[in-house]
């Protein structure tokens, strides 16, 4: 069953939130990654690889750079679910 966008902006929050270090209750979905929330890309490669496991969903390189904000990549994971 694929999740909602909230379940996978939940989902994405908690990673976020275990990996740098800040409360999950304050990440939004129009928050950019790399300006917003300071991911760095060391950080940003465990926070795809974690969400890879925890949704389901095969995330590249390629398509991992062009993810801009927290909704970017709530997108991508909700049109990518198997």
């Amino acid at each position: 069953m694929a999740l909602s966008e909230q379940e996978i902006l939940s989902g994405l929050a908690e990673l976020i939130s275990t990996e740098m270090e800040i409360p999950a209750e304050s990440i939004s979905a129009e928050q950019t990654l790399t300006d917003d929330l300071k991911i760095d890309s060391l950080s940003m490669i465990t926070i795809v690889y974690n969400a890879e496991e925890k949704f389901g969903v095969r995330i590249p390189d390629d398509e991992a750079n062009k993810l801009v904000t927290v909704q970017d990549a709530v997108d991508y994971i909700k049109n990518n679910q198997a």
